[in-house]
């Protein structure tokens, strides 16, 4: 147990500090390579480790390079546009509304997709308006903060959510009956804490005539109106998943070929304007290191379960349970929520799951709201720290390349206040809504 801990220790420092640029997939590939060689795990570990996270990661893939095919061709920032234009002047109501837009992108790209498309969208909106620091610290530190809270409605939502829903063979419908009511919880908790946060620090009004119109963000046309029959026939093949038998990612990645189609028409559409959309940069910036990274870092947590530290937690569970479903999810939330903040939530979330498998003693319903509680807690419990989600190491990542810095010990203590009123509420939540539709 001692070598598998310190090995994750150092694995998870190496992805955090990225020594000489080698970003998060080959960082944590050093660790898994030292688990094996040091017999944490076996060689038969890796294609279990592998059968978990592969859908989920290629599935995040897709989902990230569909958003950065419609950022260029202008959707997000069309979109960026229409909301400063509803926030009539009004400081308050474009603070809502730019927290509302978080939340839908989030939902329907994931949220680290909304974190790489948003941040730098809301940071040029803020610049052109002429907010001061204060105010646009707020609203910087919501959109990453809401991008993450409010990832819990659909299994493609967030990478946690896909590595749950697939691990105990979860369909779309069926998650999303639960969790999109379990979201709107966290929505209005969230709204009202960053609103009791930040009031003092928004404008009362703006001038919002310095920015262009909405229809001029529109870069490429044609993938701009692509996009939404893309995204249409991406709700239908959710909708049809469990039918169709399909893996996530390729109905994913079905959207994803498309929408590269459309934008390079150039070579089988030749009467349409040509595209303006950097294809082959698009492409190599995808986070493709996400699937070495998942691989490589499930396995290292897959030693801590071999040397059976899930069996510890899965005792702890096995405890919660017998004290109805109230404790057992606020409980079992509560630890994930812990775990994540400290070891990152994709770690975490593998050994909630392995954890809740392994906990004899757990009823089918108690069991099952464990799963979501999971959920709950490995979406929202990273917001605690900087290290707890990679949607977070990247928003950081964003900053700095905007010389925009924010220290770890700012991030936390803000991170911990926002935090933890927003995981209670949705913890009842879930709770309360699992005895009504129980």
């Amino acid at each position: 147990m001692a070598i598998a801990v310190v090995l994750f220790v150092c694995t998870l420092t190496l992805v955090i500090w990225q020594p000489r640029g080698l970003g998060v997939g080959w960082s944590a590939m050093g660790g898994a390579v030292v688990a094996l060689a040091a017999g944490v795990i076996t060689p038969s570990d890796i294609p279990a480790v592998w059968h978990i996270v592969w859908d989920a990661s290629f599935t995040l893939v897709g989902l990230i390079l569909i958003s950065l095919v419609l950022d260029a061709a202008g959707f997000f920032e069309w979109a960026a546009l229409h909301v400063v234009r509803l926030g009539g002047g009004r400081g308050h109501r474009l603070f809502v509304l730019v927290l509302l837009l978080g939340a839908l992108t989030s939902a329907v790209f994931a949220n680290d997709g909304a974190v790489l498309i948003l941040t730098p969208l809301v940071i040029e909106m803020l610049h052109a308006l002429k907010f001061n620091k204060a105010s646009m610290t707020a609203f910087i530190m919501a959109t990453g903060f809401v991008c993450d809270t409010t990832s819990l409605p659909f299994k493609i939502s967030n990478l946690v959510n896909i590595l749950t829903a697939n691990y105990f063979g979860i369909s779309f419908t069926q998650y999303a009956s639960v969790m999109m009511a379990v979201n709107l919880v966290a929505l209005a908790a969230t709204l009202g804490v960053l609103w009791l946060f930040y009031r003092r620090h928004l404008p009362a009004r703006f001038d919002a005539s310095a920015l262009a119109p909405p229809r001029t963000a529109i870069r490429d046309p044609f993938v701009f109106y692509a996009g939404w029959a893309v995204l249409a026939g991406l709700a239908c093949g959710y909708l049809a998943e469990s039918h169709l038998r399909l893996p996530t990612s390729v109905i994913v990645g079905t959207g994803a070929v498309l929408l590269i189609a459309a934008a390079s028409r150039a070579h089988w559409l030749p009467q349409q304007p040509r595209s303006v959309i950097p294809l082959a940069t698009l492409i190599r910036e995808a986070p493709w290191q996400v699937v070495v990274f998942s691989l490589a870092m499930y396995c290292v947590v897959y030693g801590l379960r071999n040397e059976g530290l899930t069996r510890m937690i899965a005792r702890v569970l096995d405890h919660l349970g017998r004290h109805g479903i109230y404790l057992g999810a606020l409980g079992a939330g509560g630890l994930f929520a812990a775990l994540s903040a400290v070891m990152n939530n994709l770690p975490a979330v593998l050994l909630g799951n392995l954890a809740i498998h392994d906990a004899a003693a757990l009823s089918p319903p108690m069991r099952t709201a464990m799963t979501y509680a999971n959920v709950v807690g490995c979406d929202l419990g990273p917001k605690m720290t900087p290290i707890g989600s990679l949607a977070t190491l990247l928003w950081l990542h964003v900053l700095r390349r905007r010389g925009l810095n924010v220290s770890w010990g700012e991030y936390f203590r803000t991170g911990v206040v926002l935090t933890l009123p927003v995981l209670g509420a949705t913890l009842l939540g879930l709770a309360a809504w699992l005895e009504v539709v129980r």
